[in-house]
């Protein structure tokens, strides 16, 4: 067991996890500015992204490269430096560091250590975005980007589709409309929202449900970070009937239909569609492409 506690360690220094405007450069604090100001150096996931808000700030402390692909060989590096007492503040291009972004390694190899770990308060796009979607928010579940490959991200949704908590997604604007029709595919047509240009000048929401946001953003040029967030599960676990055809891929599920039934094919699809909670169309597209 291991307790960490406000009082100063004279030993060494301390990891400071710095959030950083996700848009709107007002909403930093001031006690993130003097943070940056104090520590001996500043752990920054785009060096030349941090030293333009440095710049803003007039904040002339050092910077380190600390991102996805040198975080390891960094680590042995910091901690040393926090051994002999320098203090370090690691941010991330926007918002807070390790939600999506490089963090967790520093501050797990720091709690392991015993140096003091303090998180500072600030932006964050998944809390704007289920606050401002109007989706319940007293449970919710942050997941992050989904899986780039089509069958692990299916195999998430399916699992995530039983939460009662509102779901909470990042996306990028290339697969967005990939990540909404794989949303419809396994959760269903529910209700969603779409958030983009949080804290910006052109920040917007797009509410409505799965197939709302899917005709809209086929309709726009989609630019941009986007959260998705969208409404849990209504029915507990116990209250829902089995989804048996859960294992089979649409071909397979409407194969079903016309064997074990004796459906016509557009009959079995309109069966699929039922139970996917999916356009027919959709349906018939994909039981004549997929191997």
């Amino acid at each position: 067991m291991q307790t960490q506690n406000s009082t100063p360690h004279s030993e060494c220094g301390h990891v400071y996890v710095v959030p950083t405007p996700i848009g709107n450069l007002e909403d930093i604090t001031f006690r993130a500015l003097k943070t940056l100001q104090e520590v001996a150096v500043i752990a920054a996931e785009d060096t030349r992204h941090t030293k333009k808000l440095l710049n803003h700030f007039d904040i002339h402390t050092p910077l380190l490269s600390y991102h996805e692909h040198n975080k390891m060989s960094r680590e042995d590096q910091l901690i040393s430096r926090l051994e002999h007492g320098d203090s370090i503040a690691i941010v991330s291009d926007a918002g807070m560091p390790s939600i999506s972004d490089p963090g967790y390694e520093l501050v797990q190899a720091a709690i392991q250590k015993d140096i003091p770990v303090v998180v500072l308060p600030g932006a964050n796009a998944a809390l704007c975005a289920l606050v401002g979607s109007g989706l319940p928010a007293e449970e919710f579940l942050f997941y992050g980007f989904l899986p780039r490959k089509k069958k692990e991200k299916l195999n998430e949704l399916k699992r995530l589709a039983l939460y009662e908590a509102t779901l909470i997604f990042y996306e990028s604007p290339y697969r967005l409309k990939n990540t909404l029709q794989a949303i419809r595919e396994q959760i269903g047509d529910r209700q969603a929202v779409i958030a983009r240009e949080l804290t910006k000048r052109f920040e917007e929401y797009v509410r409505g449900s799965v197939e709302d946001l899917l005709a809209w953003s086929a309709s726009h040029d989609l630019k941009g970070e986007y959260c998705i967030v969208v409404s849990g599960q209504k029915e507990t676990v116990e209250q829902q009937t089995p989804l048996w055809w859960s294992p089979l891929s649409i071909k397979a599920h409407v194969n079903h239909y016309i064997e074990a039934d004796h459906l016509h094919p557009k009959a079995a699809i309109k069966c699929v569609a039922k139970d996917r909670h999916m356009p027919s169309r959709d349906v018939y597209q994909q039981f004549h492409t997929d191997d």
